[in-house]
C-alpha cells in the first residue's frame, strides 16, 4: 500500500529525518519505501517560517519502472539544436530505438565555456558559439531553472532525465527546482556520453543551411561546418527543428524555402539587481540568513502594458548574451549554491505588434534595433548601459553607484536607458517598479541597478505545425521547443522535445 501524505510542516530548526517518523505514524505500519515528492517554503508569517512537504510512504518495496518499449531501427533522425528540446528529443529517440544525429552550430560545453569566458573578459564575440548557441542551449548559462507554468504530461520525465544525468536529486521535489549553471556543465557531458554510447552522433560547429524534398516529403538536410566552410548532406525523412529563440538566420532561410511561419508578440526590458541580503530580508525577515537565497516573482498592471519579472536569479550575476555583432543582450545566471552578493531578474514589458509592425520579421528587426542601441550606449565594445533606478525614474544619467554594484561580466557604462528602450516600455517600467515595491519591500530601492537590454524573452516567430506535430508546409519537419514558438523556458522546451520524439516514433511504427 502506498499513500501520499501532504502538508507536513517542519520548523527551520527541525531535521528532515523526522519526516519518516511522521509518515510512519500516519501510515500506522512499518515503512519500506519513503521519498519526498515536494518541498516548498511557507514564509507568509515571517515569525514562523516553515518548510512544507509532501511525501510518498509505502509498506511495500517500490519496484523499478519498466523500460520504455524499444523499437530496433537504424533510420536516422536529424535533431537540429542541442538545447533542452533537442537533447531531450534525442534521448527519447534513442530509447525508442533510433539513432539521432544532433546538429549544433556551437561548440561542446568544454570549448564553449572557454569561448564565452573570452567574450566576458575580452569582449571577443564568436557569433556561432556563445551564451545563445552551443551544447545545452541558452539554459546552460542561466540557472537551470526548471519551474514551469505549463502542465505537460512530460514535465515529470524532464526532471527525472536531468536527475539521471547528474542534476541534484532535489529537483524531483523542490517547488522551484533549479540545477545551477555549474552542475549543468557536467549534465551536458553525461548526456553526450550516453548519446554517443548508444549510437547517436553530434555534429558540433555545424549549421543547418538548407534542405531538400521530394514533393511534400523531406529527403535530406544540408549543413555547413562553421570553421571550415565545408558543406555536406544528411539523408533523413525526419528532422526535429529545436532551433532556439535566437536562430534568426535560420528563420530567414526557412521562410525563403517556403516553410510557413507567423509573427509572435514578445517582451523587452532590462535586468534589475539588488543585494541578495535585502531581497532575503524582505521575503523572510531576519531568518533569511539561514535560508536559501530568496527569489520572487512579480507582475504589475499599473500601466496599460503588463510588466513582469522573469528568469529571477537569486545570488546570481548578469551575463553578456550577444549572438550578433553590434548588439548588447543580457541574461541572468546563478550557480547551484546561489551564494552571490546580488540577485537579479529580467524586468519585462509586453510588446504588441503595433509597436513593431505586422510583417513576419518585424519583431525580429525590432529586437535587433533595441540591442544595437544598447551597444551604442555602452560604448560600442559590448559593455552594457546601466542606470540606477532613482535616475532612470527622472531621466537622469547616473554618475556613481550606491550599495549595489553591477555584476555584468563584460563591464558597464552609465547611460540613459530610455534611449535604448521603446518609449512605451520606459513609461511602463517607470510606473511599474514602484508598484512592485509596494509588494516587495526594497524592489524600488533608489540604488537598484538597471542593466540593458533584455530582448530574448521568446522567439519573435513561430514555425507553424499541425496537430500531428509536423510543419504544415513539409512532412518530415517537426518544429519544437522555444525557437519554434511552442514553449518558453527549459522545462517546457524539454517536454516539447520529448513530445516530438514520441510523435516521430509513432509515425514510424505505423508505417
Amino acid at each position: 500500500m502506498k499513500i501520499r501524505i501532504d502538508d507536513i510542516k517542519l520548523r527551520l530548526n527541525e531535521s528532515e529525518s523526522s519526516l519518516l517518523a511522521i509518515a510512519r505514524k500516519k501510515l500506522g505500519r512499518p515503512i519500506k519505501h519513503f521519498r519526498i515528492v515536494k518541498k516548498s517554503l511557507d514564509a507568509r508569517d515571517k515569525g514562523d517560517i516553515r518548510w512544507v512537504y509532501s511525501v510518498f510512504a509505502s509498506d511495500e518495496s517500490e519496484l523499478p519502472a519498466s523500460e520504455l518499449e524499444k523499437l530496433q531501427r537504424t533510420k536516422t533522425v536529424a535533431v537540429v539544436g542541442a538545447g533542452p528540446a533537442g537533447l531531450m528529443c534525442a534521448i527519447r529517440l534513442i530509447e525508442r530505438g533510433f539513432k539521432p544525429v544532433i546538429i549544433e552550430r556551437g561548440e561542446p560545453v568544454e570549448d564553449r565555456k572557454r569561448t564565452t569566458e573570452e567574450f566576458f573578459d575580452k569582449r571577443i564575440l564568436n557569433k556561432n558559439s556563445n551564451v545563445q548557441f552551443g551544447e545545452g542551449g541558452a539554459g546552460t548559462f542561466s540557472d537551470g531553472k526548471l519551474n514551469t507554468q505549463t502542465h505537460s504530461g512530460f514535465n515529470r520525465s524532464v526532471l527525472e532525465i536531468f536527475n539521471r544525468f547528474g542534476a541534484p536529486e532535489d529537483i524531483l521535489y523542490l517547488n522551484k527546482p533549479h540545477i545551477g549553471s555549474d552542475k549543468l556543465f557536467t549534465v551536458m557531458q553525461n548526456i553526450r556520453a550516453y548519446v554517443l554510447k548508444n549510437g547517436g552522433e553530434y555534429l558540433f560547429d555545424t549549421e543547418f543551411i538548407d534542405f531538400k524534398h521530394n514533393n511534400d516529403r523531406l529527403q535530406s538536410i544540408v549543413v555547413r561546418n562553421t570553421k571550415t566552410g565545408k558543406e555536406s548532406e544528411l539523408e533523413t525523412e525526419s528532422a526535429a527543428l529545436a532551433l532556439g529563440h535566437s536562430a534568426r538566420d535560420t528563420f530567414l532561410m526557412l521562410n525563403a524555402k517556403g516553410i510557413k511561419m507567423q509573427p509572435r508578440e514578445f517582451a523587452v526590458g532590462v535586468r534589475i539587481e539588488h543585494l541578495a541580503s535585502e531581497i532575503g530580508r524582505a521575503q523572510y525577515g531576519e531568518s533569511y540568513a539561514i535560508l536559501p537565497a530568496a527569489d520572487y516573482k512579480l507582475v504589475s498592471h499599473a500601466h496599460e502594458r503588463t510588466v513582469f519579472t522573469f528568469c529571477m536569479c537569486p545570488g546570481g550575476v548578469v551575463i553578456p548574451s550577444s549572438s550578433e555583432e553590434g548588439g548588447v543582450v543580457t541574461n541572468g545566471m546563478s550557480l547551484y549554491a546561489r551564494d552571490g552578493v546580488n540577485s537579479n531578474a529580467a524586468l519585462m514589458v509586453q510588446m504588441k505588434s503595433e509597436d513593431f509592425g505586422d510583417d513576419l520579421f518585424a519583431g525580429m528587426r525590432f529586437q535587433q534595433s533595441v540591442e544595437r542601441r544598447a551597444f551604442e550606449l555602452g560604448g560600442r565594445n559590448y559593455k552594457a548601459p546601466v542606470q540606477l533606478y532613482k535616475d532612470f525614474a527622472v531621466n537622469r544619467v547616473s554618475d556613481k553607484f550606491g550599495s549595489v554594484l553591477p555584476t555584468y561580466l563584460s563591464g558597464s557604462e552609465f547611460a540613459p536607458l530610455n534611449e535604448a528602450l521603446p518609449a512605451v516600455a520606459v513609461d511602463a517600467l517607470r510606473v511599474s517598479i514602484p508598484d512592485m515595491g509596494k509588494r516587495l519591500k526594497g524592489f524600488d530601492a533608489s540604488d537598484a541597478v538597471l542593466t540593458g537590454v533584455e530582448t530574448r524573452f521568446s522567439s519573435p516567430v513561430r514555425i507553424i505545425r499541425d496537430e500531428s506535430g509536423e510543419s504544415v508546409s513539409l512532412k518530415g519537419i517537426y518544429p519544437c521547443g522555444e525557437g519554434s514558438g511552442y514553449s518558453g523556458g527549459i522545462t517546457s522546451s524539454a517536454a516539447d522535445g520529448l513530445k516530438i520524439a514520441e510523435i516521430i516514433y509513432e509515425k514510424c511504427k505505423n508505417h
